[in-house]
């Protein structure tokens, strides 16, 4: 992982309003300093994007969407372009999280068209993929995974997908406290390496940045970190809170 700068992202889902998001921010911003030697990323509501980047002004902390639509104009009630999510400020964008796929709708084919629209309008796009408790005691995790990586890059050249980054996360461990043993994580994070290796490029594997998410807290994030093949994490509840957020963006190494 020597060439490949580490990525801490925090999720805030459905939580914090525009005054609770800025004010978050703000104290975050103060607590982490300028002297940050890993990539942080943090990504509020649709509604608090905007005050949220003018909060976080030059810091070195990214902002991303939690999600967005592939048109860039038209007829399509609720949803929000690349384009005007770029005019936010933001910088990256959280594609095909698990909660997205389970609740909304969301499918390796959206994910590809959302993907597309993301490079093309020059935003960082970290997309999500993981398997089921079911999948995985049905043995299909690797057929899960590799098909959810080919799908959502289908169409698209390594030089393309030079930006992207790629967050496993087991959707049986999101919320529920339970988190893959360090030997799972990396099992999965190395086959990863290797399907982007082997359908694309091995410049491209070894370069783009693999993200874990489920249950991360400070208190795994070091031993999460110590693995070949993991080069950051996709936070959820443990990145709302100033101290436990700021514990996993200094974690020991």
């Amino acid at each position: 992982m020597a060439t490949r700068t580490p990525l801490i992202a925090g999720n805030w889902k459905l939580h914090k309003d525009c005054a609770e998001s800025v004010a978050f921010a703000t104290e975050l911003k103060d607590a982490l300093g300028a002297d940050i030697d890993v990539d942080v990323m943090v990504a509020p509501t649709f509604t608090a994007l905007y005050p949220v980047c003018q909060a976080l002004g030059k810091s070195p902390i990214a902002v991303a969407a939690q999600d967005m639509f592939w048109e860039t104009t038209g007829a399509w009630t609720g949803e929000i372009s690349a384009e005007m999510i770029r005019s936010c400020g933001c910088t990256h964008v959280i594609i095909g999280h698990s909660e997205r796929r389970q609740f909304f709708g969301e499918t390796d084919e959206t994910v590809n068209n959302k993907l597309k629209a993301a490079l093309k309008a020059g935003l960082v796009p970290v997309v999500c993929i993981g398997e089921t408790d079911e999948e995985r005691k049905q043995g299909k995790t690797f057929e899960v995974l590799d098909t959810q990586v080919k799908m959502g890059f289908k169409g698209l050249s390594a030089e393309e997908l030079a930006t992207v980054v790629l967050a496993y996360e087991p959707v049986w461990a999101i919320g529920t406290g339970n988190t893959a043993t360090p030997d799972m994580v990396q099992e999965v994070h190395a086959f990863l390496r290797k399907s982007v290796a082997d359908s694309l490029q091995k410049e491209l594997a070894n370069a783009m940045r693999i993200l874990y998410g489920g249950s991360v807290k400070s208190g795994n994030i070091a031993e999460l970190m110590a693995l070949e093949d993991v080069d950051g994490a996709l936070v959820g509840g443990a990145s709302l809170d100033t101290e436990s957020f700021s514990g996993i963006v200094r974690y020991k190494r």
